[in-house]
């Protein structure tokens, strides 16, 4: 059952089951194939993050020394993005309540002990459009709080084919990811992809990025 956890942000556990995790995880393998990851790079301080990222969509997600940035290739291989997975697509047509497709689906994958800071996703010029965020592998410690990034935060724990919604008065809370949990709840050591070490988490947000012209 789904849970509204803040005006706007919504938990549904379990949205995938076991079948459409592993759809959703062999469409991901396929991707990965095409667009490897690569390690993004705080601009100012050239910092690697601790998270790996690639994207599948007409845009892609990138950060280095020229900025956060939507792009529509590869930063490394320079080749288009691969298209949007299926079964991404079909959770947002489920989930995000909103007339346009997404345009860019962020791969993180995390490996054990490495987390996420907090932050907004606010580099899309449709704000008006949510974020719809999906999890395989590891279960996670997800936090999350207002518009500013020191006031008060309050977490979850996400598991293996949690969804999660980021709209309306949430669509500029600050959210991250404190740690991974390392005894691997049951549904992570059932099926987690094997584009993944022991442990890992993949998590998916697509995005709607430029406004919709008129219908």
């Amino acid at each position: 059952m789904a849970t509204e956890l803040a005006p706007g942000l919504i938990h549904h556990p379990g949205f995938l089951d076991a079948t459409a995790r592993a759809r959703l995880a062999s469409e991901i393998a396929a991707i990965l194939a095409e667009a490897p990851p690569v390690t993004p790079r705080m601009p100012r301080t050239r910092k690697p993050f601790s998270v790996r990222m690639s994207n599948a969509g007409p845009l892609g997600w990138v950060s280095d020394v020229a900025g956060y940035r939507y792009q529509p290739d590869h930063p490394e291989t320079g080749r288009p993005w691969p298209a949007l997975p299926p079964t991404a697509r079909a959770a947002w047509a489920a989930l995000a309540a909103y007339p346009a497709p997404p345009e860019a689906c962020l791969i993180n994958l995390y490996a054990p002990g490495t987390r996420m800071g907090l932050h907004q996703d606010r580099d899309e010029a449709d704000l008006a459009a949510p974020v719809v965020s999906l999890s395989l592998g590891a279960a996670a410690l997800f936090r999350y709080g207002g518009l500013s990034r020191s006031g008060p935060t309050r977490s979850i724990r996400l598991q293996a084919g949690d969804a999660l919604v980021m709209g309306g008065a949430s669509r500029l809370v600050f959210h991250g990811i404190d740690r991974l949990y390392a005894d691997g709840d049951l549904l992570a050591a059932a099926d987690g992809p094997a584009f993944l070490p022991p442990g890992g988490r993949c998590n998916l947000t697509l995005r709607r990025v430029t406004v919709p012209g008129p219908a």
